[in-house]
C-alpha cells in the first residue's frame, strides 16, 4: 500500500532530505518547506521505501500538493 505525503501548507520548499528509493521511517524529518518566513518541518507519515519525490528545492507548494510517496 502506498502513502501520499500531501503539503499541510503553503510556501517554498527549502530543503529535501530524501530521494526515490531511500527507507524513511515514521515521524522522519522529510524536508522543510518555508511559509510566512518560518521553516516548518515536513515528517513522514509513514515507514517504508520512498517510490516519488515530486518536489525539489526552490519549488512552490499549495496546500495539498503531493510532495512524495511511501510505499510500505
Amino acid at each position: 500500500m502506498s502513502v501520499e505525503l500531501l503539503s499541510p501548507i503553503p510556501g517554498k520548499v527549502m530543503k529535501v532530505f530524501v530521494k526515490a528509493g531511500e527507507t524513511v521511517n515514521e515521524d522522519d524529518e522529510v524536508m522543510r518547506i518555508e511559509s510566512m518566513k518560518m521553516e516548518n518541518p515536513i515528517y513522514a507519515p509513514a515507514s517504508g521505501k520512498i517510490t516519488e519525490v515530486l518536489v525539489k528545492e526552490n519549488d512552490e507548494v499549495e496546500t495539498d500538493d503531493l510532495l512524495l510517496v511511501i510505499e510500505d
